[in-house]
């Protein structure tokens, strides 16, 4: 916990020092300037905001992928998990309005749809790499590439269009004297539940893992499943509960993201989901299996996501939209040249038979 602390304390002083730059930096440039322009996207409590809304699916993601691989499972289908959620969301919560719902109540219920039908790509998912043993890499993949194509198509059969319909959002809850507080309260204390939702999970997924009988159980069976099963404790049922967490988790993502902020799914391309599923990933590879430190990783990619938007916005800077787009990655493929070994599980992807 010690380590835990002291880590996240370094992060924030971090920020807090290239803050203080930034400030700096735009009362010395001039604001007409290009490079005055950049900063104030910068400094806006506008963009911070953004930032937390777009790191919501990242770090779902991430802390899904971490419950999965921590009992031994590579779970790289959590791409997919969070597109059917997000589709299943906005066409529960269409239905659910023409039915005459009221619309919050609506919206609650999709979410919850949303989840289930990530739990059930997860149940299915976890049936194939446990019980038949599958390769957990190409059933990942499937997982990723099937949902990749079912969503879009769906979609065209109920709406005529790979992109559904605008459905309502959740909007932004106000906290009470708290949301006055100058620079922090419009950023942390007028956002999205999900937003709320994302920084209490975090903590709870770290404490659960760290403190817990059922997180002790989650972790031994990535390490050493043998002894785990010696124990007496189910590896195989370990290993289901690790993946249907893993698919709540992402439930939550790609279904808060898309009542959250989006308000519609759109299956064009790499649909509305984007490729926040994969930078999930690597956020739990950058926190090293940390949910906390994965929230950071995920606010750190999200903010180059957001980032790029703010940017296309600046007509001084002529620059392809085609390469803002890519930023986020560019700045993943930095991040993994230069962050420290990442320590996996030691029976990660490795197949265990209970009656052996």
């Amino acid at each position: 916990m010690n380590d835990t602390v002291r880590q996240v304390g370094k992060w924030l002083g971090g920020g807090i020092g290239l803050l203080a730059v930034l400030v700096l930096a735009s009362v010395v440039v001039p604001p007409e300037s290009t490079t005055g322009q950049v900063l104030d996207a910068l400094l806006d409590t506008g963009y911070a905001s953004a930032v937390l809304r777009v790191a919501v699916p990242i770090a779902f993601a991430a802390m899904g992928g971490i419950f999965a691989e921590k009992t031994g499972i590579i779970n790289i289908g959590i791409e997919g998990f969070l597109i059917l959620s997000a589709l299943s969301s906005v066409v529960a919560v269409a239905r659910l309005t023409e039915s005459g719902v009221s619309p919050q109540v609506a919206l609650w219920l999709g979410f919850l749809v949303g989840i289930l039908v990530s739990i059930g790509a997860a149940g299915a998912f976890a049936v194939f790499v446990i019980r038949y043993q599958s390769n957990q890499v190409i059933a990942g993949l499937a997982v990723w590439l099937v949902a990749l194509g079912v969503a879009p198509f769906v979609s065209l059969v109920l709406y005529q269009s790979v992109n559904s319909p605008s459905v309502g959002t959740f909007g932004t809850w106000e906290i009470p004297l708290l949301s006055e507080i100058p620079i922090l309260g419009p950023v942390l204390f007028d956002a999205s539940p999900m937003v709320y939702l994302m920084l209490v999970t975090a903590p709870i997924c770290w404490y659960t893992l760290r403190s817990t009988r059922l997180g002790r159980y989650i972790r031994a069976c990535g390490e050493n499943p043998r002894a785990l099963d010696t124990a007496g404790v189910s590896v195989r049922k370990t290993r289901y509960i690790g993946v249907l967490i893993s698919g709540v988790l992402c439930g939550i993502g790609g279904a808060g993201f898309t009542l959250g902020q989006l308000g519609r799914f759109v299956g064009t391309g790499e649909t509305s989901i984007g490729g926040r599923g994969f930078l999930g990933i690597v956020a739990y590879l950058f926190g090293n299996y940390n949910p906390i430190y994965s929230l950071g990783g995920a606010l750190l990619f999200g903010s180059f996501d957001a980032l790029q938007f703010r940017l296309q916005q600046i007509s001084a800077l002529d620059i392809p939209r085609p390469i803002f787009r890519v930023l986020p990655f560019v700045i993943v493929i930095l991040v993994l040249m230069f962050v420290k070994r990442t320590r996996i599980p030691a029976a990660l992807g490795e197949h265990y038979d209970d009656e052996e």
